[in-house]
C-alpha cells in the first residue's frame, strides 16, 4: 500500500478559525494546530495537536503526515461559473469592453456550438476545478427561448452524471427575465427545469435593461410551485437605480418563499447612496438569500471603456453583507471567454483577487469560508464542512502559511475521501521525516 496516498493521521494542520469550535485553544493570536484522524475515508476526530499523538496511535504512524502548520481547507466550492462558455476566447477575435458587449459576442458565438464542442470545453473546465480541489461547482446556462431547451443544458446534465463520483455539478437556467412576463410561461419554464433532473435551479438575468418586478414575482411563484431553488444574476451594473436585489428581498418575505435564493454580482450596491444600500442589505439579512461576489469578472467588466482607466471596482458590499450575517460566497464566474480572459476554475484565485480589491483582512481565518460552504447554495440545513463523520475532502496548501495565504497557494495536495486525488505529497510530511520542530515549514 502507498501510505503517502492514504493517510490515517494528519498532524499539525492549520485550520481556519471559522471552522473550529469556540472552545478551541489558541497559541497567541492563532488557533492551535490540529490533528485529524481518518477512518474509511471520513473524519474520525479533530483535536488540538499533541506532541505525543503519533506514539499514542502506533497503528497509524506508518500512514501519518506531519504538515508542519500547512494551511488546510475542506473541499472547495465554485458557486458561480459558466462552463458552457469557457475557453471560447481564442475564436472570438477583438472584443469590445463591458458586460452588454460581451453578451452580444457570446450570443453570436453560441450559434456555432455543437454537443461535442460544449462537452469538450466544459469537461476541461471540470477537470481544472477538480484538480484545484473543488467538490461542488454551480454553472449557469443561457436560456433565450421560451419553448426550446438550450443545447448546453442537456450536455451539462450529462456531464453531471459523468462526474458524479468526482464532484457535484449544479445547473442554473439563466433565463431572460422577460420570458417570465406571463404566469403560464413562467410555470412552463419552471416545470421544464424541474423535470430535467437533480441539481437544477431556476435562474434569470435581472438588470435595469430588462427590469420587470412582475416577471420576477412570476419567477418566484413558479419556483415555489415546482420546489426549485433560485439563482439570479442580479444588478450586475453600476446603475444606482437598479432595484433587483431590494425587490427580491421584499418579494421573498411577502411570498414566504421556502427555498434558497442566490443573488450573484449585485454590483449596484456599491454606487447607491449608502443609506439605501445598507437598508437593502438589512432586508436581505431577513430573507433566505445568499450573495455571491465575482471579483475577477466584475473588475474587468464594470466601468469598462476603451482607452480609459476604470474608476470604480464593481464589487458588491462584501464587508457590510458579512456584518449582517448574510451568507456570502466568492467565485470565479467566467474563464477565457468574452466576459473574462483570466481565471482557472480555482476559487482560491477568485478570493485572492477579492482580498486585494475589497481590502479583506485575515483571508484564511475570516474569509476562506466564502469558498467552502456549499450548504449556503441550497435549502439544505447549514452544516459545517469539517466535523467528525464528514467525508475527508481536504485541500492542503504545501508552500503557503496562514499569514500570507492565499499567496503561494498553487502548490497543493487534494484529498478526496482520504485519498490523494491531485498533487504530490512532500517528503517532509511523511512519518519517516524529521518533524521535531513544530511549526517549521517543509
Amino acid at each position: 500500500m502507498n501510505h503517502a496516498a492514504t493517510p490515517h493521521l494528519i498532524t499539525q494542520a492549520r485550520l481556519p478559525r471559522w471552522c473550529l469550535p469556540a472552545s478551541w485553544p489558541m497559541q497567541g493570536a492563532q488557533p492551535q494546530l490540529a490533528d485529524i484522524e481518518l477512518q474509511q475515508g471520513r473524519i474520525a476526530a479533530i483535536t488540538p495537536h499533541a506532541d505525543a499523538h503519533p506514539e499514542a496511535h502506533p497503528e497509524a504512524r506508518e500512514a501519518s503526515w506531519n504538515l508542519h502548520g500547512a494551511p488546510v481547507l475542506p473541499g472547495l466550492v465554485e458557486a458561480h461559473t459558466h462552463i458552457d462558455k469557457a475557453f471560447t476566447l481564442p475564436r472570438l477575435g477583438a472584443l469590445k469592453p463591458g458586460l452588454l458587449a460581451a453578451i452580444e459576442t457570446m450570443i453570436a458565438d453560441r450559434q456555432t456550438w455543437t454537443v461535442a464542442d460544449v462537452h469538450t470545453r466544459a469537461s476541461r473546465a471540470l477537470q481544472w476545478a477538480f484538480d484545484a480541489g473543488v467538490t461542488t461547482l454551480r454553472t449557469h446556462c443561457d436560456w433565450w427561448e421560451p419553448n426550446a431547451t438550450p443545447l448546453a443544458w442537456n450536455v451539462l446534465r450529462e456531464l453531471g452524471e459523468e462526474w458524479a463520483d468526482r464532484l457535484v455539478l449544479e445547473r442554473v437556467s439563466l433565463i431572460a427575465l422577460h420570458l417570465f412576463s406571463e404566469r403560464d410561461g413562467a410555470r412552463a419554464l419552471a416545470k421544464t427545469v424541474a423535470a430535467s433532473g437533480p441539481g437544477a435551479c431556476l435562474g434569470a438575468f435581472v438588470h435595469s435593461t430588462n427590469w420587470s418586478a412582475q416577471s420576477l414575482r412570476h419567477l418566484f411563484e413558479a419556483a415555489e410551485e415546482f420546489g426549485l431553488d433560485v439563482d439570479l444574476h442580479c444588478d450586475e451594473e453600476l446603475n444606482p437605480q437598479a432595484e433587483g436585489l431590494a425587490t427580491t428581498a421584499a418579494l421573498l418575505r411577502e411570498l414566504r418563499f421556502g427555498g434558497r435564493v442566490v443573488c450573484g454580482h449585485t454590483c449596484a450596491l456599491a454606487v447607491q447612496p449608502e443609506a439605501q444600500a445598507l437598508a437593502t442589505l438589512d432586508a436581505v439579512a431577513l430573507a433566505p438569500i445568499t450573495m455571491v461576489s465575482l471579483p475577477t469578472t466584475n473588475l474587468l467588466l464594470q466601468d469598462a471603456q476603451t482607452g480609459r482607466t476604470p474608476r470604480q471596482r464593481g464589487l458588491t458590499l462584501v464587508k457590510e453583507a458579512r456584518a449582517r450575517g448574510i451568507p456570502l460566497l466568492i467565485s470565479t464566474d467566467n474563464v477565457q471567454d468574452a466576459f473574462c480572459r483570466a481565471g482557472s476554475f480555482d476559487p482560491v484565485e477568485a478570493l485572492a483577487v477579492g482580498a486585494l480589491a475589497a481590502q479583506l483582512e485575515q483571508p484564511f481565518d475570516d474569509w476562506s469560508d466564502t469558498i467552502c460552504r456549499s450548504d449556503w447554495l441550497t435549502r439544505a440545513p447549514n452544516t459545517p464542512p469539517l466535523c467528525a463523520g464528514s467525508i475527508a475532502d481536504f485541500v492542503i496548501f504545501c508552500a503557503a502559511d496562514a499569514h500570507g495565504w492565499p499567496t503561494r497557494s498553487a502548490s497543493r495536495v487534494v484529498l478526496r475521501a482520504g485519498h490523494v486525488a491531485a498533487g504530490a505529497v512532500p517528503n517532509g510530511w511523511l512519518a519517516a521525516a524529521d518533524s521535531s520542530i513544530a511549526g517549521a515549514r517543509p
